[in-house]
């Protein structure tokens, strides 16, 4: 995939498994989230936003860093995770990446103690990890990269107060949101919790 400055073991991963070109919202979407800046990113089921976030969080990270999570991604439920958590390994596997997903169906006590022995991405359902880092203490301050996908799904089963009390945990990070709509409670999170997002809208299938 010809993306700038991409990373050549991403890139080499993504190649071989046919991901050859970037797509509309790849391609306009990777400068800003690459700089650091807070985006909201929208656009059409099946127009590669699951994809796109994957690829960004991998070429922001790289590599195994420490004992603590860096990336945390919230996910609308169970069969999200797994399949978020598959397409990292796929296309970080020439990375050494760590990544780990929770869901409520899940151990909470086997969840703890992997995240204890160290990871570098996390996804999770929103309650799951809100639960985690409430009972075990974990520190939040080390994330770099705070991600909602499907974030309009979950804003509107009222779990933007819980994304929200998350992101307030986090001193300083980038935050991301992949919705399918711009819905109010949309714009009204990004005004709360970001700082000067680019927003990004396109309707490619």
């Amino acid at each position: 995939m010809e993306l700038k400055k991409i990373n050549p073991n991403l890139q080499r991963a993504l190649a071989e498994n046919g991901l050859l070109e970037a797509n509309e919202i790849q391609s306009e979407t990777f400068s800003a989230i690459k700089s650091g800046a807070d985006v909201v990113v929208q656009a059409a089921a099946g127009a590669g936003k699951t994809t796109t976030l994957v690829i960004n969080v991998i070429q922001k990270l790289e590599k195994a860093v420490g004992e603590s999570t860096r990336a945390l991604i919230l996910a609308e439920n169970k069969d999200k995770v797994i399949e978020m958590a598959s397409l990292f390994r796929k296309y970080g596997n020439y990375t050494d990446l760590r990544v780990f997903g929770v869901h409520e169906k899940g151990d909470i006590d086997f969840d703890k103690n992997h995240i204890s022995d160290g990871l570098d991405i996390l996804i999770g359902t929103p309650n799951k990890i809100n639960l985690l880092f409430s009972t075990a203490g974990f520190n939040l301050n080390t994330v770099k990269l705070f991600v909602v996908d499907d974030a309009d799904k979950l804003f509107k089963s009222r779990m933007d107060a819980v994304v929200q009390r998350l992101s307030m945990s986090i001193e300083k990070t980038q935050r991301i949101f992949f919705t399918t709509g711009i819905t109010e409670k949309i714009e009204i999170m990004a005004d709360k919790i970001m700082i000067e997002p680019f927003w990004f809208e396109t309707d490619d299938e």
